[in-house]
């Protein structure tokens, strides 16, 4: 048996890739994205056969003026049977605004670091819980589907490496609040296979693992070597944004997040099934690129 056969057996046979370039890819860009311009991305990207599409965030438009156009967005996408669009909310406030938009998916996010939370959201770890706890609650009572990120959870800027008791406490956390998929979040990209294994080791034993997601950022070109661990320990559903498009306003050194389609490469390459079609995705993701740079 070759040495790829080997890997191959301790691979799932299929994988769910989590798009986030409509929200976590232009949440952090300067330049004004035209509505039109991000509906069309979205639809390229649903058309690459990707079934999930992180598509904006209902979040203050003074925090984050790139995605003040939230409703006009969800309004002017194509929903094709099969595929989802959740969206980012913070705060009770937020999911109200998604609900009118006819959301059938959303994602809140906390932390593994209590500083960062403070800069993030100022707010305790604890009173991120507080906050979207009735978010929740609206979501279960409109049938909605949920994911919780558990930001920083490797390393972070302002305290430097966490602990993986504590990402792992966050993570449970968030599912005893009846959370349906926890995505365990390197922000800044400075997470090692010796980090991540670590994490894993615990994360098996403790947690509901076909419930997680990875979501990574490239900072130090580590990701892929990430997702190959997050794989053998049964993680099956990855994130990843076209064109490495990416970055949180709120944590210094987040540069983008790992490429969709270099992701779907390495899926290929091992022989599991996403569905995606890569090529179409760094097409869309290069699409979005170009037009930033024309424009600064």
């Amino acid at each position: 048996m070759s040495e790829r056969d080997t890997i191959a057996r301790r691979m799932p046979s299929q994988v769910t890739v989590f798009e986030v370039g409509p929200r976590d890819g232009l949440q952090n860009e300067a330049t004004p994205i035209p509505t039109g311009m991000k509906v069309a991305f979205v639809k390229t990207l649903s058309d690459a056969g990707l079934t999930w599409i992180e598509t904006t965030s209902f979040v203050n438009p003074k925090a984050v003026p790139q995605l003040a156009d939230a409703g006009e967005v969800m309004a002017g996408i194509e929903r094709p049977p099969g595929v989802r669009y959740p969206v980012l909310v913070p705060n009770e406030r937020g999911m109200q605004r998604a609900l009118e938009s006819g959301v059938d998916a959303i994602a809140v996010f906390t932390a593994a670091s209590e500083q960062f939370s403070q800069a993030n959201v100022r707010a305790t770890i604890d009173e991120t819980f507080e906050r979207f706890a009735p978010v929740i609650g609206l979501a279960k009572q409109n049938n909605v589907w949920t994911r919780g990120y558990v930001s920083m959870a490797f390393h972070c800027p302002y305290e430097g490496p966490i602990a993986p008791e504590k990402a792992i406490d966050v993570a449970q956390s968030l599912f005893d609040l009846g959370i349906d998929e926890v995505a365990i979040a390197d922000t800044v990209g400075r997470a090692t296979p010796l980090d991540v294994s670590r994490f894993l080791d615990l994360a098996v034993e403790s947690l509901s693992v076909d419930r997680l997601a990875f979501h990574l950022h490239d900072t130090n070109g580590l990701a892929l070597s990430n997702v190959m661990l997050a794989l053998e320990a049964g993680i099956t559903v990855i994130d990843g944004a076209a064109g490495g498009l990416g970055g949180c306003p709120f944590a210094p050194g987040a540069p983008g997040n790992l490429a969709t389609e270099k992701l779907v490469m390495l899926l290929d390459g091992l022989g599991i099934k996403t569905g995606v079609d890569g090529a179409a995705v760094e097409k869309a993701g290069q699409e979005v690129r170009k037009f930033l740079n024309r424009a600064r």
